[in-house]
């Protein structure tokens, strides 16, 4: 095998790479002879056939599983023998191979840098500790109850409100033919906002009991049903009943619904739970303020690649939360400035990984199989009913048990250093927990988030100007 580096610049390498002839023979040679003991030749036992005839009925059938080997075993021994570390797979191109020549092939890859990890003991950080209030756990607890609200029949007629919700029937129809699943008999409807169809429910504020309404409405234009995306509808809509809503008083019966013998040990697992979310809040400011500490450290090359990557999971991300594509690029200054802003974050993201991976691997820190199991059931948690199949998926598919590997090693890494590094505590409220949280976020990527923040907000005003129209219609 003959291998010469044709370029080398930053961590980018190429190389072209020159496997002779009578390596691939002498591979084809070896499949030929195990395939001669799992097929039958005429006038031959098993393995007793040549390999010349074998080759005649099977060499071109078996070319592309040669060049495959070939390819791999060559590019693994160039990368040991070079002691190349790849940021990701080798992009290969092929420029000869036929039989009875040599194969030939350019290999590119991105290397991973050199870096000294160094010590840690140097970093001062601050840890917020907090405990909660009893508003706190009130607070929580009113939360709780909203969840478990519910309606009855308002004992005098009146007029719907905001907070009310109403026993409809409906018939819905568009250019005056009715639609499937657009009617429904006694049907409970929130007046609210946010339900069924923007506008649907503001038209319904204000109807007396044994009144019917006719409600104009334009469906989304990203509406779940495509037959109905776009598209402007009638309602008839009789209400049966105006519904108010029915407190619920939180005393021993209300701390009995979740399993528990009186109030006061629902405040305590309540508190409890409070406490475990202000220490994991705690943690993340922590986390964060390490990592800016690691970004103002390390300042080497990082493979383009690996930040390409990384930045289209940022924008995508982005582009989700605005809605589409367009929202963004409908306000192209600050697109701009947020586009600039994700491929700063998505390189600082991959040196910081880089960071983290490089203390695990110099310290020998490894994620244990129990806590593999433990974040696919985490996982398979989120989906009830479907936790078998989760878990199957996980242990079926590497690469996916390899994506939840990855941010317990980081965890892992984090923690380490943190035990190295100097942390004091500070006490504070909750309230100043929450703020810090806020600020921070706020700092990281201002205009990243403004832009999202705008797009989503027009966005908005688009369905709500929409509405308005064709409620004047």
């Amino acid at each position: 095998m003959q291998v010469t580096e044709t370029s080398s610049e930053g961590l980018k390498r190429e190389y072209r790479i020159i496997v002779e002839h009578g390596d691939i023979d002498r591979l084809m040679t070896t499949k030929l002879t195990a395939l001669s003991h799992r097929v039958r030749v005429p006038g031959f036992r098993p393995g007793k056939a040549p390999t010349s005839l074998l080759k005649r009925q099977y060499g071109k059938s078996m070319m592309g599983e040669v060049l495959e080997e070939a390819l791999r075993d060559s590019t693994q021994k160039t990368l040991e023998e070079r002691k190349l570390r790849p940021a990701l797979q080798p992009r290969i191109e092929v420029t000869r191979f036929e039989e009875g020549a040599d194969l030939e092939y350019t290999m590119a890859i991105e290397v991973l840098p050199e870096f000294a990890a160094g010590d840690f003991s140097s970093l001062k950080l601050e840890r917020l500790v907090t405990e909660p209030a009893d508003e706190d756990v009130d607070a929580a607890l009113r939360r709780m109850a909203d969840q478990q609200k519910s309606f009855a029949p308002v004992a005098e007629p009146r007029a719907a409100t905001v907070e009310d919700s109403l026993l409809v029937d409906f018939v819905g129809k568009v250019d005056g033919v009715a639609f499937d699943g657009g009617s429904a008999q006694d049907f409970e409807m929130a007046l609210a906002p946010g339900g069924f169809v923007p506008g649907f429910a503001e038209q319904l504020i204000g109807v007396m009991p044994g009144e019917t309404r006719t409600i104009k409405v334009r469906f989304p234009d990203d509406y779940g049903n495509a037959d109905l995306a776009g598209k402007e509808a009638e309602f008839e809509v009789a209400v049966k009943e105006v519904r108010e809503l029915v407190k619920v008083a939180i005393d021993d019966e209300f701390a009995k619904r979740f399993g528990l013998d009186s109030l006061d040990a629902l405040r305590n697992t309540v508190r409890d739970q409070l406490r475990r979310e202000y220490v994991d809040m705690a943690r993340s400011r922590l986390k964060r303020n390490l990592l800016d500490l690691l970004a103002e450290r390390y300042d080497f090359p990082v493979p383009e690649g690996m930040v390409e990557i990384e930045f289209k999971q940022i924008w995508d991300q982005l582009v989700q939360e605005a809605g589409s594509e367009e929202a963004l690029a409908a306000r192209e200054s600050s697109a701009e400035k947020a586009k600039e802003e994700c491929k700063q974050l998505a390189e600082r993201r991959v040196r910081l990984g880089l960071v983290l991976a490089e203390v695990g691997q110099q310290n020998h820190i490894e994620v244990q199989g129990e806590e593999l199991t433990r974040a696919m059931l985490e996982q398979a948690r989120r989906f009830p009913g479907q936790e078998r199949q989760v878990m199957d998926y996980f242990r079926n598919n590497p690469e996916a048990a390899t994506r939840l590997r990855a941010p317990i090693l980081e965890d892992k890494a984090v923690d380490f250093i943190l035990e190295m590094a100097q942390v004091e505590e500070r006490k504070v409220s909750p309230d100043e927990l929450v703020k810090a949280l806020e600020a921070m976020e706020a700092e990281a990527t201002p205009a990243i988030a403004a832009l999202a923040a705008e797009a989503v907000a027009a966005a908005q005003a688009e369905r709500e100007d929409a509405v308005q129209a064709e409620s004047k219609d």
